[in-house]
């Protein structure tokens, strides 16, 4: 491991007994749990099918998924992270497959999977064009990228600085939809973004800065 992912899994463990706090990420309020479960619903191909869920953390959108009939791998670079989320699939008896390892280069072998997902993941990677074709990579023909992105207000978790040099990342702070859709474009059939600012449920109140899903197909 480099001495910027150790930096990185560190905070991230450092976040993690924490992380759920946040309506979005724990979507423990039963509204935020019902507008992800509807979006997400929404969003993946007929099911079931095989996910591959990359930068997990604590396992959350998994769970919706495996809830919904889908057979969740989940991947995070924070071994915390990793054991909150296997926590959470026993708790509810559910099947999952949660991995430590890199987001960039999920340690899955080769298997193939019908839909990639990624959620508030882009901005924490030093080369995500890079990400973008390895997780394109993973999916079987006919799969599908489920991008759910934005430029954030904040990064990192609140009042807690990033990693030393974050600002230095190439999204830094978040990608706009143009932009991430002109990145994947060129590896897929067809792209299309679906606007989720205007949702206050799925944030667990209103948000004034872009974020949206991307959903690209092979």
């Amino acid at each position: 491991m480099t001495d910027r992912a150790a930096q990185i899994a560190a905070y991230w463990n450092a976040a993690a007994a924490d992380f759920d706090e946040e309506p979005d990420h724990g979507l423990r309020p039963d509204g935020t749990r019902a507008a992800w479960a509807g979006l997400l619903g929404s969003l993946m191909p007929a099911g079931p099918v095989d996910v591959l869920d990359v930068g997990c953390g604590t396992g959350s959108v998994s769970l919706l998924l495996a809830g919904a009939g889908h057979r969740p791998t989940g991947v995070d670079l924070a071994p915390r992270m990793v054991e909150r989320a296997r926590g959470k699939f026993e708790a509810a008896g559910l099947e999952g497959r949660f991995l430590v390892g890199d987001a960039m280069a999920p340690p899955t072998g080769e298997q193939r999977f019908d839909v990639v997902l990624s959620r508030h993941l882009v901005w924490t990677l030093p080369d995500p064009e890079a990400a973008l074709r390895a997780w394109v990579a993973r999916l079987r023909p006919g799969g599908r990228l489920l991008l759910i992105e934005g430029r954030w207000r904040e990064a990192g978790q609140k009042g807690v600085p990033y990693v030393a040099g974050a600002e230095s990342l190439p999204w830094s702070g978040g990608i706009g939809a143009g932009e991430l859709a002109a990145a994947v474009r060129p590896l897929v059939a067809a792209v299309r973004v679906e606007p989720l600012s205007g949702d206050p449920q799925l944030w667990g109140g209103p948000v004034d800065d872009e974020r949206y899903a991307l959903i690209a197909d092979l």
